[in-house]
């Protein structure tokens, strides 16, 4: 069994090549939309599962997998020109719908605050949590003006005159203290 951090340096290795190989050179337009998410090598190093998704429907899912597994000799031998050892692992494709869960599972949550609002009326008065991603708002027909306001975490400007005059003398006396380090006392002259 190889040590934990060389398993994930490997995995590093090879889901960096294979997205570089995916995108540079292999010439087949199955390849445009597919992005490597992570790859998961055994403990022996003999095998590597490769994750991909892929922008579109299943029709577009069935083709990417058809393409990587015609293509997956090509993309292992490019793989084998980067890592160091002297047995490559089997590069094998899946596909990973983490993605796709994930939507399901936010998707879930919100239908689940919507049927507690209805239950409790108070929490109506609570702002709505606002989803990271733009498309999976619009699918959930949570609009801009439903979402909770975004909150500016930067500090307020000060008034004119309190802290900018404090800040300028402070700046003024680091540059006395620079001024002073920097001139010699003489040769030979011990502080």
């Amino acid at each position: 069994m190889a040590n934990p951090r060389t398993i994930a340096r490997l995995e590093a290795r090879i889901q960096e090549r294979a997205a570089y190989c995916l995108q540079f050179e292999v010439n087949d337009p199955r390849a445009s939309f597919i992005t490597i998410t992570r790859v998961k090598l055994s403990s022996d190093l003999t095998s590597a599962k490769v994750y991909f998704s892929v922008l579109g429907d299943a029709s577009d899912k069935s083709k990417a997998q058809h393409m990587l597994d015609h293509a997956a000799g090509f993309i292992q031998r490019q793989v084998s020109r980067v890592l160091e050892m002297r047995r490559v692992p089997r590069l094998t494709f899946y596909y990973d719908d983490s993605a796709e869960h994930a939507a399901d599972i936010a998707h879930l949550i919100h239908e689940a605050r919507v049927r507690d609002m209805e239950i409790n009326p108070k929490l109506k008065d609570e702002p709505p949590v606002k989803p990271t991603d733009p498309k999976l708002a619009e699918e959930l027909g949570m609009l801009d003006d439903d979402l909770a306001p975004e909150f500016d975490l930067s500090e307020e400007e000060p008034a004119e005159g309190e802290a900018e005059g404090e800040d300028a003398e402070d700046a003024d006396d680091v540059e006395d203290d620079a001024d002073a380090d920097a001139e010699p006392d003489g040769p030979g002259s011990k502080r």
